[in-house]
């Protein structure tokens, strides 16, 4: 092994380059070249300057400010469709569609209407997948509307309730959640499954005060308000309330769905055998008591 001695680290140091800026140079790929940009001077106007736009009749789109942020960006601004696809939907049914469907005998108005009646017209439909909650009730048709009837809907106007009640009719608002609106639309489908009927839940914290309100006719309203609400609105539309108590229908008109129920006639744990025909009900008081709550 050769050793060095003064005199050839001497002659080494000589030979060697010195270190200046000129033979400085990082790690291979340390640095990334930068590319060009996409316009003439390295892309400060994105290919619409003044030779750009005009040469090349390269037209700017409407609010395009050439890299910039556009004004229309600038500011805050309302959202107005903010969580549509999560809000619930009502498609709505008018009173001189549901005039036609009594015509045409698709509905029999001496027994109540509920939503799995309008379904089964097959003039009307609702689609729960696709945050449909149920029908609305609007008051186009109103001055037409003959039929006196008992119907439950999940929304409507105050327009629309006087127009019922004026035919001596009677109308509910009722909420129901997405697995009930599966059940209610298609009953024959569930009924096939073999499967008990499940209890309807209540209403969530953003419609409790809606289905509780005597005004709106809500299912969980107290009736002796919904009586004295009656009388408020035929004074204010100014037609003679008629008394539904003297009424040969009056047991049709008074029917009414449980808060927990689905259908009318069956209750929450009861088993629709379609191949026998007959219903199952549950016997062990547990599950009596589970369905009643």
């Amino acid at each position: 092994m050769t050793s060095f001695t003064n005199k050839n680290v001497l002659n080494l140091l000589r030979n060697l380059p010195r270190l200046s800026i000129s033979n400085l140079r990082n790690n291979d790929g340390a640095v990334k070249k930068n590319k060009r940009g996409r316009a003439q001077h390295g892309g400060d106007k994105h290919g619409h300057g003044n030779k750009g736009s005009k040469a090349r009749q390269n037209f700017m789109r409407p609010g395009y400010e050439t890299g910039n942020t556009p004004f229309y960006m600038k500011f805050p601004r309302e959202q107005y469709y903010k969580d549509h696809h999560v809000k619930r939907q009502y498609p709505p049914l008018s009173l001189a569609t549901l005039q036609q469907m009594i015509d045409m005998n698709r509905i029999d108005v001496t027994k109540p209407i509920d939503l799995s009646v309008l379904c089964n017209t097959g003039l009307y439909n609702i689609k729960p997948e696709d945050k449909h909650f149920g029908v609305n009730l609007i008051d186009e048709g109103a001055d037409n509307f003959k039929a006196k009837i008992n119907i439950e809907v999940q929304w409507t106007s105050e327009s629309t309730i006087a127009a019922i009640e004026r035919n001596g009719g009677v109308i509910t608002t009722s909420f129901f959640d997405v697995n009930s609106l599966f059940i209610l639309i298609n009953p024959k489908k569930f009924f096939q499954r073999g499967e008990a009927i499940p209890r309807r839940m209540i209403p969530p914290e953003d419609a409790i005060l809606y289905y509780s309100s005597a005004a709106n006719r809500g299912y969980l309203a107290d009736p002796e308000k919904i009586s004295w609400e009656r009388f408020v609105l035929a004074q204010k539309y100014g037609y003679k309330l008629p008394k539904i108590e003297d009424d040969p229908d009056y047991d049709m008109l008074i029917s009414r769905k449980d808060q927990r129920q689905i259908f009318y006639g069956l209750e929450p744990g009861w088993v629709v055998n379609l191949k026998d025909k007959v219903i199952l009900k549950p016997t062990d008081p547990q599950l009596q008591e589970f369905y009643r709550s």
